[in-house]
């Protein structure tokens, strides 16, 4: 419904109910993130909502990036990982509740080339490092360059495909502990809730709802995450 693959709500759960942060919760939050936007995609193609001047540059570009993430968050400490992850959550939230928008805005096929691939580049190596699609990224990125709020949205799930795909692989090669049983058992789940979220936002929900409920839902998971398991811990 919001443009993201989810797994802003998924890591942090399955971490609190006791999968390992780097080895277990992350892959599978990737996996489910992955399943999502394809769901979600198929949906949102259909109604001609997706920019694909700019989703095919910027999802290629996140594939590039999204390995070198993965790299970095192998050597770093778990403490480290979830401080970044919650610090980029909260810019992402609070981008989209300010509604603040620059007044040159890249709207030319040329700018969103540009756009695409040093924001892919940028956000993909982010998605690997800390597991995540760059959805909470993408969408404010390009509803701030003039992107429409539905259209960014939309836009964002195929960007996601792309660097999910590069991140769960990464993942995977790196050490990922799969749960098969559990991880068939959350896909198919997730494709139910994704089909109807981008269905109900594709039809019903207004352009502020989403900027409203994007940044609510990011702002509450950020916080909750600091003081739970960094300041807590």
């Amino acid at each position: 419904m919001l443009g993201m693959g989810g797994a802003q709500l998924y890591i942090p759960i399955l971490f609190w109910m006791g999968m390992d942060f780097k080895t277990e919760a992350i892959p599978l939050g990737i996996l489910l993130s992955l399943v999502s936007s394809l769901s979600a995609t198929f949906i949102y193609s259909r109604k001609r909502l997706i920019d694909w001047h700019i989703a095919i540059p910027f999802g290629l570009a996140m594939v590039v990036g999204a390995p070198l993430g993965t790299w970095v968050n192998v050597v770093v400490s778990t403490r480290a990982v979830i401080v970044f992850f919650s610090v980029l959550t909260i810019m992402g939230a609070l981008l989209m509740l300010s509604g603040w928008t620059p007044k040159k805005k890249v709207m030319n096929p040329t700018g969103k080339l540009f756009l695409g691939i040093f924001g892919g580049v940028a956000l993909g190596f982010d998605a690997g490092l800390i597991g995540r699609g760059g959805g909470a990224m993408v969408v404010p990125l390009l509803v701030l360059f003039g992107i429409g709020t539905k259209t960014a949205a939309a836009t964002s799930m195929f960007v996601v495909i792309c660097s999910t795909s590069a991140s769960l692989i990464s993942h995977i090669v790196a050490g990922a502990h799969p749960i098969w049983l559990l991880w068939i058992a959350c896909a198919v789940a997730v494709v139910t809730g994704s089909n109807l979220g981008a269905r109900f936002m594709s039809g019903k929900m207004k352009p502020k709802g989403v900027r409203l409920a994007f940044g609510i839902v990011l702002l509450i998971v950020a916080l909750i995450l600091l003081v739970k398991d960094v300041w807590l811990a």
